[in-house]
């Protein structure tokens, strides 16, 4: 596989990275998707009924479908772009977008949704949301759920806090008073936001994603673009299907 020779630009999100924390569950086999302590609150409108954990890592091991899910920010004409790849190849991604980045290409809110795709929270500066206090974190939260409700009538079922791999409990709180029940972390990271180029990102991918992973990539770089057509084939050799997350993790 050659895909080499794709200019990266740099443009995306760092990567939103850390440690593994207490009770992660991203590496064993469950049937279940793999989630940590219960989840007492109410969903906001267009909750689908899942009653997952505060934190999900990946979903059902036993189900031929992975979730590609994007950090939403950088140019639009390169998210139309990876859109419109996705499209050809059959596959359906959920992207975690930054408020901010939505305000500056509203349109692209509806051009996510008229593809199939589906729209989630991913803070609205994307600031370290760890390093924030409650008050803080929920301003970013809330923010970019305010600003998703505008442009599309819901503020989205999934949140993906900003700057660290896992939630933390405060971050869970804050979520949930925001009517999200479940943060959004993944078991496979593409690494594309180091710019590696497109054969490393499709190897990285196809190395480790498996059933039910949730996959971290980013907008906001071509060489994501480019890399994308041949994860999505190497998944399909495999018999694995790219769905959004609600069908990943829904029962």
């Amino acid at each position: 596989m050659l895909l080499a020779g794709a200019a990266a630009t740099g443009a995306g999100l760092a990567g939103c990275t850390g440690p593994p924390r207490a009770g992660d569950q991203s590496a064993g086999d469950s049937s279940r998707p793999a989630a940590v302590g219960p989840s007492p609150a109410p969903a906001r409108p267009g909750d689908t009924g899942m009653r997952l954990g505060p934190q999900v890592v990946h979903g059902s091991r036993h189900r031929p479908q992975v979730a590609l899910t994007f950090h939403g920010q950088g140019p639009e004409s390169m998210a139309d772009a990876l859109l419109a790849e996705a499209e050809r190849a059959g596959a359906r991604v959920t992207v975690l977008a930054v408020g901010t980045w939505l305000g500056q290409y509203p349109r692209v809110a509806d051009r996510i949704l008229r593809g199939g795709h589906e729209l989630g929270n991913h803070t609205m500066h994307h600031r370290d949301i760890t390093a924030m206090d409650a008050s803080a974190a929920y301003a970013e939260i809330e923010g970019c759920a305010q600003r998703l409700h505008a442009l599309t009538g819901s503020a989205g079922r999934w949140f993906r806090p900003s700057q660290t791999r896992y939630s933390t409990s405060l971050i869970e709180q804050e979520a949930r008073k925001a009517g999200y029940q479940t943060c959004v972390s993944y078991d496979v990271d593409s690494l594309d936001y180091t710019d590696p180029g497109p054969d490393a990102i499709v190897s990285t991918v196809l190395g480790s994603a498996r059933p039910g992973s949730i996959v971290s990539l980013h907008l906001g770089h071509s060489g994501t673009v480019t890399a994308l057509p041949a994860i999505v084939r190497g998944l399909a050799s495999r018999g694995l299907r790219a769905v959004t997350l609600t069908d990943l993790l829904s029962p």
